[in-house]
């Protein structure tokens, strides 16, 4: 018993603030930074050095895409193939390969050191928020890189679609990865937000009112991650590939809302709720002492 009033009494004292206003000073803040960066940093170099091993099956999975416009251009009699131009080219694509596998391996450990540090002081019921949105984050990133993994050959074919028939297209190796890498990490990113907007939500920025009054630019955003990831005039696989982002906004907003009903539920309980024009709010309560309603007698030396 008594060894855990001491744990709780050492919580409490690292989350009190050293200024006397409540605020973190400008050192907390940079310490603060400094830990979880190299917290983050460790994670991503232990991810890169468990996905060194596997380098080969991971380019294979990158080039795959690409290896499907290779045999269509083939077909085609046109010439599409990858090459590395420089000697030092090939470590430096196995180490982005490796490196991008870690990022994607050690993204729980850095998502949360990431959500530590932007929300600072984190009670025991809102740090089960953040464990909770770093858990979500992971597999929802990884869902929308799949979704433009799928898409990439269709992408591919449209790009390269406009190569003359007398021009071969001999693409570096590295800027092929980077371009695999931007589609992946936007479509990512993309299914991340609406999460986003729920821990905003939960932590009292943003309302599910709110975003439900711009519905229009979500539903506008979610067709141009589908116009992207399907470049073709095809209507029916574009809304296929749309549907889960709609799906995945449509559960962010119904999580806000509900939200939003349970916090003004609470804020009526405790007296803090919405008021009417003619009603006056309620003033905290004062303990009066008895004496003081009585003027206090006049001293001798008062003239």
């Amino acid at each position: 018993m008594a060894t855990d009033e001491v744990r709780a009494k050492r919580r409490r004292k690292d989350r009190k603030p050293s200024s006397p206003d409540g605020a973190m000073t400008l050192f907390e803040h940079l310490r603060e930074f400094q830990v979880r960066l190299f917290r983050a940093v460790l994670a991503i170099l232990i991810g890169t050095a468990v996905a060194w091993p596997f380098y080969n099956v991971l380019f294979n999975k990158i080039t795959e895409p690409f290896q499907q416009v290779v045999e269509q251009a083939k077909a085609d009699g046109s010439t599409v193939i990858l090459s590395l131009s420089g000697v030092t080219d090939a470590f430096n694509l196995k180490l982005q390969v490796t490196v991008v596998a870690g990022l994607v391996l050690s993204s729980p450990i850095w998502l949360y050191q990431l959500w530590r540090f932007l929300v600072p002081g984190l009670k025991g019921n809102e740090r089960r928020w953040a464990y909770v949105f770093v858990f979500s984050a992971t597999p929802l990133f990884v869902f929308g890189a799949f979704i433009a993994y799928l898409a990439l050959p269709n992408l591919l074919r449209l790009l390269l679609g406009f190569t003359p028939s007398s021009v071969s297209n001999i693409i570096n190796v590295n800027e092929y990865l980077g371009f695999v890498l931007q589609i992946l990490v936007f479509f990512g990113i993309g299914a991340i937000i609406p999460l986003i907007f729920v821990m905003l939500n939960i932590v009292g920025v943003l309302s599910g009112r709110r975003l439900l009054k711009a519905w229009r630019w979500l539903l506008i955003g979610c067709l141009t991650f589908a116009a992207v990831a399907t470049p073709t005039p095809d209507p029916i696989t574009m809304l296929l590939v749309a549907a889960p982002f709609m799906a995945i906004v449509v559960v962010a907003v119904s999580l806000m809302l509900l939200n939003d009903v349970r916090r003004e539920r609470r804020d009526r309980r405790e007296g803090f709720g919405p008021l009417s024009d003619d009603e006056a709010s309620r003033l905290p309560e004062q303990i009066v002492d008895p004496d003081d309603l009585h003027p206090s007698p006049l001293n001798d030396d008062i003239t």
